[in-house]
C-alpha cells in the first residue's frame, strides 16, 4: 500500500497546495468573447483605431448588460458589494492598466445605499504596447489571442456572485474599431481630472449631540455648473455614511458639503479621492463629472475599531455590534494565547472523523517489528510533513489572501477537483486494505527498490495526506487563532499555523519516542491482518462523505458520475491482480471502459452547480432557514429582529454533528420562533467572496461559526461545538 500512497500522493500535494478555491462558484465560462448568465450579459471588446502597435492607443473592456433591477458595483461598492475585477492573458509586450471607472450611481436598498451601475456600462482598460511586443509571434494570421477572467458580484434585493472566461482574437496589423462608440461614450461617463481646482476636507469631530462629519471645500470647478447639483462619491469604503442625508452649498465659486462620517470608520486618510458629478447630466457640453484629490485639514476623530478587509454592509448596518467585538477579540486573542489555541486545536483535529482513518494507519505501522530508531524516525518524519503541509496550506491561504483573493480555511475541498481526486485516493488506500489488490501486482518493481531507498518518504506523505483532510474540520479552539494568523507579519501568522501542525502531529510523535508508549501497542501478531482489513471499512466511509460533498457542489449527477468512475477502477484493480490470459483480457475491457467514462463523465464531476441551485437546494431542505446575505441580517437588525447565522459547509464534519444534534432540535427551533428570531445560513461548501468577508470581519477564517445578531448589541459568537443549553443561554442574553 506504501508504494500506492507514495504514487498518489505527490499528485495530490500539488494539488491540494496549490488549489485557490477554482471556479467553484462560476455562473458561466466561455470559449468566446460572450459570457450570459439568466442576470447579466458581459462581452469582452477591443478598440485599436491603428492596430496594435507601438506608441499608439489600444484599449480592452468588459461590457456589462444588466437585467431590469440588477447592477453590479463601483470600485467603491458603498454599504454593500463588491467591485467587478479583471484578470487578463495577454501576449508579451503588452502592459495592461487598471478601470478606467465609469461615474456611478446610487442605488438605494431599504436603509443602506451602493455604488454601482445598471442597464449597460462598459469598464475600459488602457494597454500600453511596448518595444518588446512583437507581432510576429500572436498565433494565427495576424491575430493576437486576449484572454480574460472576470468575476463580479451581481445584485437586486440577493446577491450572487459570478465569473466568465473571455477569449478574443484581435487583429495585429489592422484596424480593430467596431466599438469605438461603446468606448467613446465609456470615456465620456468617466470623471475628468482637474489640475487647477483646489479644495480641502475639513474633519469636524462630533460633540454629543451631532455625527462627526467631513466638511468639503473646492474652488475651480467649471463656471457653467456653478449654483449646480452635484452628486458625490467618494472612492475610499467605510469612509462616509453612504445612505445618510447629507448638505451641499454653493459660496459664489465655492462648492462646499457637509458629509457624515462612518460612525466607526477604519481609515484616517490624509488625502481624499472623490468624484463630482452633475445631479442632471446632460445640460451641458462640458464632462458631466470631475475627479479631485483633497487633501485632508486638521485631525480626524478617533477610529473606533479597525477592521481586515470586511464586507461593507454589516460594516455600517451593524456598527455598534462590529465595534464591540472588534475590542474584545483584539484584547482576547495575543500570540501566545493563539499559538497554544493552534496546539489544542490540532490536538483535537485528531478526534475528527476525517482523520481518523489516516492516523489509524499510522498506528498500524507503528505496531510493525522496529528498532526504535527507526520507529522514531518514522515519527519525526511523519511531524514534518503534517508541518511542512500545514505551513504550506496556510501560506498559500495568506499569500492569496493578501493578494485579493477571497479565501478561507479549508478551501482545498471548495474544489470539486480535489474532493473528486481525494475521493479517488481513499478508494484506492481502502480497496488495497481490504485485499481486492496488493500494490506489487499492480506497479513496476522499480518501486519496491525505492522503498527501500527512502523509507521515511512514505511517513511524510502520510502526514501531508492527514493535513489535506483533516484541516477543513475546524476544530474548537482554533477558529480565533486561525482568523488571527491571517491578520498577523507572516513569520508570526505561519508560528499559528506550524503550532496547528505540531497539535496535529503530537500523539503519533509521543508514541514514536516515547519506548514505553510503544511498547503499550499490541505485539505483531495475526491481528494485524484483520485490523488492516477492518480499517478499510472507516476509510470507505471517507469516500462516502466525500462524495457527498462532491453532491453539493456538483449535483447528484456529479457525484453518481464518480461513484460510477470508482466501480471501473475498482474493476481495472481486480483484473489486474488475475493470472494468465484473464488478467489481459479483463484488464484491457477494463481499462478501456475506464478511460471512456472518464473521458465522458470526468468534466461532469468537476463542473459546479450554479449558485442558484446550490441556494434552492438549501432553502427547500430546511424551510425554517433562510439563505443567507449581509443585505438580509442588516434589514432584519433594522426591523429590530435578532439572527441567528449558521455559517457552515458540506465539508465540514463538525457542521454536520452540529446540525443534527442541535440546530435540528425542536424544542430549540420552538424557541426561535417564540422568541421572533430569524434564522439564517450561510453555506461555504463552495467559494463565496461575501461569505468569507463575514468570516474575516467576525473573526474567524473557517467554518463552524454560530453568530447571534441582536439590535443595539455586539454580535454573540458561540462555540463550535454548540449545545441546545449554550443556544438557550445567548437568547437569554440578549433579550
Amino acid at each position: 500500500m506504501k508504494p500506492l500512497l507514495r504514487l498518489v500522493l505527490w499528485a495530490l500535494t500539488l494539488l491540494v497546495i496549490t488549489t485557490s478555491g477554482g471556479p467553484a462558484w462560476a455562473q458561466g465560462s466561455s470559449a468566446g468573447p460572450t459570457v450570459t448568465t439568466p442576470r447579466v450579459q458581459a462581452e469582452l471588446l477591443a478598440h485599436a483605431p491603428q492596430g496594435v502597435q507601438v506608441g499608439q492607443p489600444l484599449w480592452l473592456g468588459l461590457r456589462i448588460t444588466h437585467q431590469p433591477e440588477w447592477h453590479t458595483y463601483w470600485k467603491n461598492p458603498g454599504d454593500s458589494g463588491l467591485p467587478t475585477q479583471l484578470q487578463w492573458n495577454l501576449p508579451a509586450g503588452l502592459d495592461v492598466g487598471e478601470i478606467a471607472w465609469p461615474t456611478p450611481k446610487k442605488i438605494p436598498i431599504g436603509n443602506l445605499a451602493n455604488y454601482g451601475f445598471e442597464g449597460t456600462v462598459l469598464l475600459p482598460v488602457p494597454v500600453t504596447v511596448t518595444p518588446a511586443f512583437r507581432p510576429s509571434s500572436v498565433l494565427g494570421a495576424g491575430q493576437m489571442d486576449i484572454r480574460l477572467r472576470a468575476t463580479w458580484l451581481v445584485c437586486r434585493t440577493e446577491c450572487i456572485p459570478e465569473e466568465g472566461e473571455f477569449r478574443l482574437q484581435v487583429p495585429v496589423q489592422s484596424s480593430t474599431a467596431l466599438h469605438q462608440s461603446a468606448f467613446e461614450a465609456a470615456w465620456a461617463a468617466q470623471p475628468q481630472d482637474l489640475p487647477a481646482a483646489q479644495g480641502s476636507v475639513v474633519p469636524v469631530v462630533a460633540s454629543s449631540q451631532t455625527q462627526a462629519l467631513m466638511r468639503l471645500n473646492v474652488q475651480g470647478l467649471p463656471a457653467s455648473v456653478q449654483g449646480q447639483t452635484l452628486r458625490f462619491f467618494p472612492e475610499q469604503a467605510e469612509l462616509i455614511e453612504t445612505a445618510a442625508a447629507w448638505k451641499q452649498a454653493w459660496d459664489g465659486s465655492t462648492w462646499t458639503a457637509e458629509v457624515p462620517l462612518a460612525r466607526f470608520r477604519s481609515i484616517s486618510p490624509q488625502q481624499v479621492p472623490v468624484v463630482l458629478a452633475l445631479e442632471s447630466p446632460g445640460q451641458t457640453g462640458l464632462p458631466q463629472a470631475w475627479r479631485l484629490e483633497l487633501p485632508v485639514q486638521g485631525t480626524w476623530p478617533p477610529v473606533v475599531v479597525a477592521t481586515t478587509g470586511v464586507s461593507p454592509a454589516l460594516e455600517q448596518a451593524l456598527a455598534r455590534q462590529s465595534a464591540a467585538f472588534g475590542a474584545q477579540a483584539g484584547s482576547s486573542w495575543g500570540w501566545w494565547t493563539a499559538l497554544a489555541a493552534a496546539v489544542l486545536g490540532g490536538l483535537i483535529l485528531n478526534l475528527m472523523p476525517c482523520v481518523f482513518p489516516v492516523l489509524a494507519i499510522k498506528l498500524l505501522a507503528l505496531s510493525q517489528p522496529l528498532s526504535t530508531r527507526e520507529r522514531q524516525a518514522h515519527g519525526l518524519a511523519f511531524t514534518g510533513g503534517v508541518l511542512l503541509a500545514m505551513l504550506a496550506l496556510g501560506g498559500a491561504l495568506m499569500g492569496l489572501r493578501s493578494a485579493g483573493e477571497q479565501l478561507g480555511w479549508g478551501f482545498q475541498l471548495q474544489s470539486p477537483a480535489v474532493v473528486a481526486a481525494l475521493a479517488v485516493l481513499f478508494t484506492l488506500i481502502g480497496l488495497n486494505l481490504a485485499g481486492l489488490f496488493e500494490v506489487g501486482a499492480v506497479m513496476p518493481a522499480g518501486w519496491a527498490g525505492t522503498r527501500l531507498r527512502h523509507p521515511l518518504l512514505d511517513q511524510g506523505l502520510s502526514g501531508v495526506l492527514a493535513v489535506a483532510v483533516a484541516s477543513p474540520c475546524t476544530a474548537p479552539f482554533m477558529g480565533a487563532a486561525l482568523g488571527l494568523a491571517l491578520t498577523l507579519p507572516a513569520v508570526q501568522g505561519l508560528s499559528i499555523f506550524a503550532a496547528l501542525g505540531l497539535g496535529m502531529a503530537l500523539p503519533y510523535l509521543l508514541v514514536s519516542a516515547v519506548p514505553s508508549l510503544a511498547h503499550a501497542l499490541p505485539r505483531p501478531g495475526p491481528w494485524m491482518a484483520v485490523f488492516r482489513r477492518a480499517m478499510a471499512f472507516p476509510v470507505l466511509a471517507t469516500v462516502v462523505w466525500l462524495l457527498w460533498v462532491l453532491g453539493q457542489q456538483s449535483g447528484i449527477d456529479g457525484a453518481a458520475a464518480l461513484l460510477l468512475l470508482l466501480l471501473f477502477l475498482a474493476a481495472l484493480l481486480w483484473s489486474v491482480g488475475l493470472q494468465g490470459r484473464s488478467r489481459w483480457v479483463m484488464g484491457g475491457a477494463s481499462a478501456l471502459l475506464l478511460l471512456g467514462l472518464l473521458l465522458s463523465l470526468g468534466p461532469r464531476v468537476v463542473a459546479p452547480l450554479p449558485a442558484d441551485a446550490t441556494a434552492s437546494s438549501a432553502s427547500s431542505s430546511q424551510s425554517q432557514w433562510r439563505t443567507w446575505s449581509a443585505q438580509a441580517v442588516a434589514q432584519e437588525l433594522q426591523a429590530g429582529r435578532r439572527v441567528f447565522v449558521d455559517f457552515t459547509a458540506a465539508w465540514c464534519v463538525t457542521c454536520q454533528v452540529n446540525k443534527q444534534t442541535t440546530l435540528t432540535n425542536e424544542a430549540l427551533l420552538n424557541d426561535f420562533a417564540q422568541a421572533d428570531v430569524s434564522l439564517m445560513r450561510a453555506d461555504w461548501t463552495r467559494r463565496d467572496p461575501a461569505i468569507t468577508a463575514a468570516l474575516a470581519q467576525l473573526g474567524r477564517s473557517g467554518v463552524p461559526v454560530y453568530v447571534l445578531y441582536a439590535p443595539g448589541q455586539a454580535p454573540l459568537l458561540l462555540s463550535e461545538l454548540i449545545s441546545v443549553a449554550e443556544v438557550r443561554a445567548a437568547l437569554e442574553r440578549t433579550r
